[in-house]
């Protein structure tokens, strides 16, 4: 099966170091990696060297800006069996690519995700991990930073993510999960960046955070959500 990733990215300064990791691990087999611009100076595309940037399996876009439109440009341009979201500030796994095509081998599930975990040594990170991978194997709804992967029909069927300024992860895996499709929630975690939470404070962020999915449940539109996030720091 051919995974295509599809990296949305916003005034990125380290994706070359990531597309270095993703192109030359063993187990990638039939591959293909697209970077979606969403920055009107497409700088994060500029940055990218070109010995990286000439490799076949590699294409680069732009697009509006917007995770979920972003994301969906990169899908509609993608040729692979299963589709797999991958945030600029994440790192897979060690034989990520082998781990999702046995998951999918599988015709039950229709996509999964990893665990989370993060790239910094803190207790408080790998609480705010552990809460968060109780949560998901719970619902089965995981969020986008634990690298989303889905069958690219079974996305196309759902007509792909929503437009939101906000919480277009949430959306889509929830819509994913009622339509009555499994989602698997793999055991092996992803190593993604926690300097944020770091920078603004652990306890702070994570109130927030849980604050704005509280409101989401409660259906405060995504817009008014993505304004409250920047407003206290997001």
């Amino acid at each position: 099966m051919k995974i295509s990733v599809v990296i949305p990215v916003f005034r990125e300064e380290a994706v070359a170091a990531l597309l270095a990791d993703l192109l030359t691990r063993p187990d990638a087999g039939a591959l293909e990696i697209i970077v979606v611009d969403g920055a009107p100076e497409r700088d994060t595309l500029a940055r990218i060297p070109a010995q990286l940037a000439e490799d076949p399996r590699l294409s680069l876009l732009a697009s509006p800006p917007g995770r979920g439109v972003q994301q969906n440009a990169g899908a509609g341009a993608a040729r692979g069996d299963i589709l797999l979201f991958l945030h600029a500030d994440t790192r897979l796994p060690d034989n990520a690519f082998s781990l999702v095509r046995q998951c999918l081998a599988d015709p039950a599930p229709a996509g999964g995700a990893f665990s989370l975990g993060y790239a910094e040594a803190s207790p408080g990170l790998a609480f705010i991990a552990a809460a968060a991978n109780a949560r998901s194997n719970f619902t089965r709804v995981p969020y986008g930073d634990q690298a989303i992967f889905v069958r690219r029909e079974v996305f196309q069927l759902l007509g792909g993510f929503r437009p939101l300024p906000l919480m277009e992860d949430l959306e889509f895996m929830t819509r994913l999960r009622r339509r009555g499709h499994a989602i698997r929630i793999l055991a092996f975690p992803v190593r993604t960046s926690g300097r944020r939470q770091l920078r603004e404070g652990l306890v702070r962020c994570t109130l927030r955070n849980l604050f704005l999915r509280l409101l989401y449940h409660l259906g405060v539109p995504a817009g008014r959500l993505a304004g409250l996030y920047r407003k206290h720091g997001g």
